[in-house]
Protein backbone atom coordinates (compact mmCIF):
# COMPACT_ATOMS: atom_id res chain seq x y z
CA UNK A 1 0.00 0.00 0.00
CA UNK A 2 1.44 3.43 -0.98
CA UNK A 3 0.71 5.25 2.31
CA UNK A 4 0.06 8.99 1.97
CA UNK A 5 0.19 11.77 4.56
CA UNK A 6 -3.07 12.75 6.20
CA UNK A 7 -4.89 16.08 6.34
CA UNK A 8 -5.54 17.32 9.90
CA UNK A 9 -8.85 18.75 11.04
CA UNK A 10 -9.03 22.53 10.85
CA UNK A 11 -9.24 24.77 13.89
CA UNK A 12 -12.83 25.03 15.07
CA UNK A 13 -14.15 21.83 13.50
CA UNK A 14 -16.67 19.91 15.59
CA UNK A 15 -14.68 16.65 15.59
CA UNK A 16 -11.93 18.28 17.68
CA UNK A 17 -14.29 19.03 20.55
CA UNK A 18 -15.95 15.61 20.27
CA UNK A 19 -12.62 13.76 20.63
CA UNK A 20 -11.56 16.07 23.46
CA UNK A 21 -14.74 15.47 25.45
CA UNK A 22 -14.49 11.70 25.06
CA UNK A 23 -10.81 11.55 25.98
CA UNK A 24 -11.36 13.67 29.09
CA UNK A 25 -14.31 11.53 30.14
CA UNK A 26 -12.47 8.22 29.89
CA UNK A 27 -9.02 9.39 31.04
CA UNK A 28 -10.22 11.79 33.73
CA UNK A 29 -7.64 10.79 36.33
CA UNK A 30 -4.76 11.10 33.87
CA UNK A 31 -5.80 14.64 32.92
CA UNK A 32 -6.26 15.59 36.56
CA UNK A 33 -2.70 14.50 37.43
CA UNK A 34 -1.16 16.69 34.72
CA UNK A 35 2.59 16.25 34.17
CA UNK A 36 4.12 15.75 30.73
CA UNK A 37 2.00 15.32 27.58
CA UNK A 38 2.93 14.26 24.04
CA UNK A 39 0.91 14.57 20.83
CA UNK A 40 2.26 12.24 18.13
CA UNK A 41 1.43 13.46 14.62
CA UNK A 42 0.15 16.83 15.80
CA UNK A 43 -0.32 18.31 12.33
CA UNK A 44 -1.48 21.93 12.60
CA UNK A 45 -2.00 21.61 16.37
CA UNK A 46 -5.77 22.14 16.26
CA UNK A 47 -6.34 19.07 18.42
CA UNK A 48 -3.17 19.44 20.48
CA UNK A 49 -4.06 22.79 22.03
CA UNK A 50 -7.20 21.37 23.61
CA UNK A 51 -5.33 18.59 25.41
CA UNK A 52 -2.11 20.47 26.15
CA UNK A 53 -3.77 23.12 28.34
CA UNK A 54 -4.11 20.47 31.08
CA UNK A 55 -0.37 19.76 31.38
CA UNK A 56 2.53 21.67 32.87
CA UNK A 57 4.77 20.76 29.94
CA UNK A 58 4.08 19.25 26.56
CA UNK A 59 5.63 18.24 23.26
CA UNK A 60 4.04 18.02 19.82
CA UNK A 61 5.75 16.15 16.97
CA UNK A 62 5.05 15.71 13.27
CA UNK A 63 6.81 14.81 10.02
CA UNK A 64 5.63 17.87 8.07
CA UNK A 65 7.52 21.15 8.49
CA UNK A 66 4.67 23.14 6.96
CA UNK A 67 2.14 21.87 9.49
CA UNK A 68 4.52 22.63 12.36
CA UNK A 69 5.01 26.20 11.09
CA UNK A 70 1.25 26.60 10.95
CA UNK A 71 1.01 25.36 14.53
CA UNK A 72 3.70 27.73 15.80
CA UNK A 73 2.04 30.66 14.04
CA UNK A 74 -1.29 29.79 15.60
CA UNK A 75 0.24 29.64 19.09
CA UNK A 76 1.77 33.09 18.60
CA UNK A 77 -1.72 34.55 18.44
CA UNK A 78 -1.82 34.04 22.22
CA UNK A 79 -5.42 32.82 22.39
CA UNK A 80 -4.69 29.27 23.62
CA UNK A 81 -3.92 28.55 27.31
CA UNK A 82 -1.57 25.76 26.21
CA UNK A 83 0.83 28.35 24.75
CA UNK A 84 1.63 29.58 28.25
CA UNK A 85 2.86 26.16 29.42
CA UNK A 86 6.37 24.86 28.81
CA UNK A 87 6.40 23.20 25.39
CA UNK A 88 8.33 22.00 22.35
CA UNK A 89 7.10 21.62 18.77
CA UNK A 90 9.44 19.25 16.99
CA UNK A 91 9.85 17.63 13.59
CA UNK A 92 10.66 13.91 13.77
CA UNK A 93 11.28 11.12 11.29
CA UNK A 94 7.95 9.35 11.76
CA UNK A 95 9.53 6.41 13.50
CA UNK A 96 11.57 7.13 16.64
CA UNK A 97 10.17 9.66 19.09
CA UNK A 98 13.07 11.90 20.21
CA UNK A 99 12.89 11.33 23.98
CA UNK A 100 14.15 8.72 26.41
CA UNK A 101 12.11 5.79 27.74
CA UNK A 102 9.38 6.26 30.36
CA UNK A 103 9.07 10.02 29.89
CA UNK A 104 5.42 11.08 29.35
CA UNK A 105 2.35 10.86 31.59
CA UNK A 106 -0.20 11.07 28.77
CA UNK A 107 0.04 10.87 24.99
CA UNK A 108 -2.38 11.17 22.13
CA UNK A 109 -2.00 9.68 18.66
CA UNK A 110 -5.00 10.87 16.66
CA UNK A 111 -5.58 9.41 13.17
CA UNK A 112 -1.85 8.79 12.70
CA UNK A 113 -1.09 5.07 13.01
CA UNK A 114 -2.78 4.30 9.70
CA UNK A 115 -0.21 6.51 7.91
CA UNK A 116 2.95 5.01 9.41
CA UNK A 117 5.40 2.64 7.76
CA UNK A 118 4.75 -0.09 10.34
CA UNK A 119 1.78 0.28 12.67
CA UNK A 120 2.97 -2.37 15.15
CA UNK A 121 6.33 -0.65 15.57
CA UNK A 122 4.60 2.70 15.97
CA UNK A 123 2.44 1.43 18.84
CA UNK A 124 5.47 -0.12 20.52
CA UNK A 125 7.21 3.26 20.28
CA UNK A 126 4.23 4.90 21.99
CA UNK A 127 4.56 2.34 24.76
CA UNK A 128 8.27 3.00 25.12
CA UNK A 129 7.99 6.72 25.83
CA UNK A 130 5.21 6.46 28.41
CA UNK A 131 5.88 6.12 32.12
CA UNK A 132 4.54 3.03 33.89
CA UNK A 133 0.92 3.79 34.77
CA UNK A 134 0.67 6.43 32.04
CA UNK A 135 -2.17 6.72 29.53
CA UNK A 136 -2.32 6.55 25.73
CA UNK A 137 -5.30 7.89 23.77
CA UNK A 138 -5.32 6.52 20.22
CA UNK A 139 -7.78 6.90 17.36
CA UNK A 140 -7.83 5.19 13.97
CA UNK A 141 -10.31 5.19 11.07
CA UNK A 142 -13.21 2.77 11.42
CA UNK A 143 -13.60 0.22 8.62
CA UNK A 144 -17.40 0.19 8.87
CA UNK A 145 -18.03 3.89 8.20
CA UNK A 146 -19.86 4.30 4.92
CA UNK A 147 -17.16 6.46 3.30
CA UNK A 148 -13.39 5.95 3.12
CA UNK A 149 -12.28 8.95 5.19
CA UNK A 150 -8.76 9.13 3.72
CA UNK A 151 -9.82 8.62 0.13
CA UNK A 152 -8.47 6.21 -2.45
CA UNK A 153 -6.63 6.24 -5.78
CA UNK A 154 -9.34 4.57 -7.82
CA UNK A 155 -9.22 4.25 -11.63
CA UNK A 156 -11.88 6.24 -13.51
CA UNK A 157 -13.23 7.68 -10.24
CA UNK A 158 -11.81 11.15 -9.53
CA UNK A 159 -14.17 11.51 -6.55
CA UNK A 160 -12.30 9.44 -3.98
CA UNK A 161 -14.92 9.15 -1.22
CA UNK A 162 -16.75 6.25 -2.82
CA UNK A 163 -19.45 4.74 -0.59
CA UNK A 164 -18.66 1.33 0.91
CA UNK A 165 -15.13 1.22 -0.51
CA UNK A 166 -13.77 0.68 3.02
CA UNK A 167 -15.97 -2.41 3.38
CA UNK A 168 -14.12 -4.27 0.64
CA UNK A 169 -11.74 -7.14 1.51
CA UNK A 170 -8.37 -5.99 2.83
CA UNK A 171 -6.40 -7.10 -0.27
CA UNK A 172 -8.54 -4.85 -2.50
CA UNK A 173 -8.72 -1.94 -0.09
CA UNK A 174 -4.95 -2.01 0.45
CA UNK A 175 -4.30 -1.82 -3.28
CA UNK A 176 -6.04 1.54 -3.74
CA UNK A 177 -6.42 3.16 -0.31
CA UNK A 178 -4.27 6.09 0.82
CA UNK A 179 -4.05 4.78 4.40
CA UNK A 180 -4.87 1.70 6.45
CA UNK A 181 -8.25 1.20 8.07
CA UNK A 182 -9.16 -0.85 11.14
CA UNK A 183 -11.82 -3.00 12.69
CA UNK A 184 -12.16 -2.32 16.40
CA UNK A 185 -10.90 -5.79 17.31
CA UNK A 186 -7.89 -5.27 15.07
CA UNK A 187 -6.69 -2.06 16.73
CA UNK A 188 -7.40 -3.54 20.16
CA UNK A 189 -5.14 -6.49 19.34
CA UNK A 190 -2.41 -4.19 18.05
CA UNK A 191 -2.44 -2.11 21.23
CA UNK A 192 -2.48 -5.13 23.51
CA UNK A 193 0.36 -6.78 21.62
CA UNK A 194 2.55 -3.75 22.43
CA UNK A 195 1.95 -4.34 26.14
CA UNK A 196 -0.88 -1.90 26.87
CA UNK A 197 -3.93 -2.67 28.99
CA UNK A 198 -7.07 -1.33 27.36
CA UNK A 199 -9.29 0.69 29.67
CA UNK A 200 -11.89 1.73 27.12
CA UNK A 201 -12.54 1.03 23.45
CA UNK A 202 -15.43 2.57 21.54
CA UNK A 203 -16.72 4.09 18.30
CA UNK A 204 -16.65 7.88 17.88
CA UNK A 205 -19.81 9.16 16.21
CA UNK A 206 -19.28 10.76 12.82
CA UNK A 207 -19.05 14.57 13.24
CA UNK A 208 -20.47 15.40 9.80
CA UNK A 209 -18.12 18.37 9.50
CA UNK A 210 -17.98 18.00 5.72
CA UNK A 211 -21.75 18.21 5.13
CA UNK A 212 -22.91 21.37 3.37
CA UNK A 213 -24.88 23.57 3.60
CA UNK A 214 -24.50 24.22 7.34
CA UNK A 215 -28.26 24.03 7.89
CA UNK A 216 -28.28 20.49 6.51
CA UNK A 217 -25.23 19.61 8.60
CA UNK A 218 -26.96 20.67 11.81
CA UNK A 219 -30.13 18.82 10.88
CA UNK A 220 -28.31 15.55 10.12
CA UNK A 221 -26.17 15.85 13.23
CA UNK A 222 -29.18 16.36 15.49
CA UNK A 223 -31.16 13.58 13.87
CA UNK A 224 -28.60 10.78 13.60
CA UNK A 225 -25.21 11.81 15.02
CA UNK A 226 -26.08 13.65 18.24
CA UNK A 227 -24.17 11.52 20.78
CA UNK A 228 -20.38 11.65 20.95
CA UNK A 229 -20.02 7.86 20.87
CA UNK A 230 -22.15 5.15 19.33
CA UNK A 231 -22.75 1.42 19.56
CA UNK A 232 -23.50 1.30 15.82
CA UNK A 233 -20.29 0.91 13.76
CA UNK A 234 -21.95 2.32 10.62
CA UNK A 235 -22.42 5.70 12.36
CA UNK A 236 -18.76 6.02 13.34
CA UNK A 237 -15.75 7.44 11.52
CA UNK A 238 -13.16 6.37 14.10
CA UNK A 239 -12.34 4.00 16.93
CA UNK A 240 -10.87 5.47 20.12
CA UNK A 241 -8.71 3.40 22.48
CA UNK A 242 -7.83 4.58 25.99
CA UNK A 243 -5.02 2.36 27.27
CA UNK A 244 -2.56 2.25 30.14
CA UNK A 245 1.05 1.14 30.32
CA UNK A 246 1.22 -1.28 33.28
Amino acid sequence: MPIELGKPAEYGQFILERRYKLAKAYARDAFARGGAYLDVGCGNGAQTVLFAQHFERWMAIDVEDGRLREFRNELQRGVYPAARNMHEIVRYDGERIPVEDNYFDVLTCIEVIEHTRNDSETVRELYRVLKPGATAIITVPNKWWVFETHGANLPLLPWNRVPFFSWLPKRIHSKYAKARIYRRAQIEALVQAAGFRIQKSFYITAPMDMVRPIRLQRLVRRAFFRNDETQIPFLSTSVMIVAQKP
